[in-house]
């Protein structure tokens, strides 16, 4: 019995100094779409922040501790995406990786600047983001009145004189990448024919088609999302338009290609240079590889927001939210995706964006020279 008893002991013991092991680690978030129309992001952000954390806590961690990851979905709905918010806030947790949809970022961020969380999203280009003046937020991505500027300017110098449209989906980043598109445009003495709205979700677009037909459109630039886009681009093909379509960073996942098929072929989008070909992520490359994970689209932009952050926390000497953002913007950050510097907003200072074409293969690459 007293063998026993002992045994019992020491068993309670271990698990009580596990416990009290796991009670020191840091838990950091990562917060987007994981369920929804946009999951195959989310399953982009999932990968990158899981990778991230492993890597970083097989290099030791953060100022002595592990970090553990919770993975938080919003399913790009600004409600849901506040109610993650204030989950990640009321346990105290001091970083997210988050979100992705610009709908959700922003009234995230507002849960998160009051429940002292810095955020950095590895996605959301809308220009309210940082814009709104919290102190909280920075991004590892570009904006859109950066990306709008070079899809106007591919549009003006390759698409001279011929029928311009515009479309968007009414959501925040859709609508605000296709403003951002069509003011760069205008200013550029390109005036659009045709200007339209549909709702995210849709999935009969021949009324639209229609007036592409009509109005004999050379390009239609797509404020929206990839499944959206590739519905168009196929009702497109089906009533025999040749019509190009173009549209921004939120093509960069080969579900777009899944949605067209072969005829994807030829379709432009705007991204930032691919991280995937960068001598700063070779290494991190073929560990996602020999996983069987391609970390296209937003998945290193995620590793790259969870060094930023581990970067500056060891900086700092801390993991309270407003001393490692102040070390975030005074500091230079080596990443996956290369070096980053921070304005006073938030907003990275080495960003630029280019053009994409897909293949009909289901691949895409950089236009080089981009035309613009």
């Amino acid at each position: 019995m007293k063998s026993l008893k002992l045994i019992g002991l020491a068993f309670g013991a271990s698990i009580a100094l596990s416990s009290a092991a796991f009670a020191q680690d840091v838990t950091v978030a990562v917060a987007g779409p994981m369920t929804g129309g946009e999951s195959a992001f989310g399953r982009q952000m999932k990968n990158g922040a899981e990778m991230a954390v492993v890597d970083i806590n097989a290099a030791g961690g953060v100022n002595g501790k592990k970090l553990a990851l919770t993975v938080e979905d919003d399913a790009c709905d600004p409600k849901q995406a506040r109610s993650v918010a204030e989950k990640i806030a009321s346990a105290k947790i001091p970083f997210v990786a988050g979100h992705y949809c610009s709908s959700s970022s922003i009234p995230a961020s507002e849960a998160y600047a009051d429940g002292n969380v810095l955020q950095i999203t590895p996605a959301s280009t809308n220009p309210k983001f940082t814009d709104s003046g919290l102190w909280n937020v920075a991004r590892v991505c570009g904006r859109d009145d950066q990306q709008g500027l070079v899809a106007a300017q591919y549009i003006a110098k390759n698409f001279k004189g011929k029928n311009i449209a515009i479309l968007n989906d009414k959501t925040t980043y859709g609508k605000g990448l296709a403003d951002e598109t069509k003011k760069a445009l205008n200013k550029a003495g390109i005036t659009e024919k045709m200007y339209e709205s549909y709702n995210k979700g849709d999935k009969d677009f021949n009324a639209i088609v229609s007036r592409l037909k009509r109005d004999n459109i050379d390009l239609v630039y797509v404020g929206g999302y990839h499944q959206e886009s590739g519905l168009i681009l196929r009702q497109m093909r089906d009533q025999g338009l040749k019509t190009i379509l173009m549209a921004g960073d939120a093509l960069a996942d080969k579900e777009y290609a899944s949605i067209t098929g072969p005829a994807g072929e030829g379709t432009l989008f705007t991204f930032g240079p691919d991280p995937r070909n960068k001598p700063t992520a070779k290494k991190i490359v073929d560990a996602f590889k020999a996983k069987n994970i391609d970390p296209e689209g937003y998945t290193l932009y995620t590793y790259a927001a969870m060094q930023v952050w581990s970067q500056a926390a060891k900086k700092a000497a801390t993991t309270d939210a407003k001393k490692v953002m102040a070390a975030i913007k005074a500091g230079k950050w080596d990443t996956v995706i290369g070096p980053i510097e921070y304005d006073a907003k938030g907003d990275i200072k080495q960003l630029d964006y280019v053009v994409y074409k897909w293949d009909a293969k289901g691949g895409y690459a950089e236009i080089k020279g981009n035309g613009t």
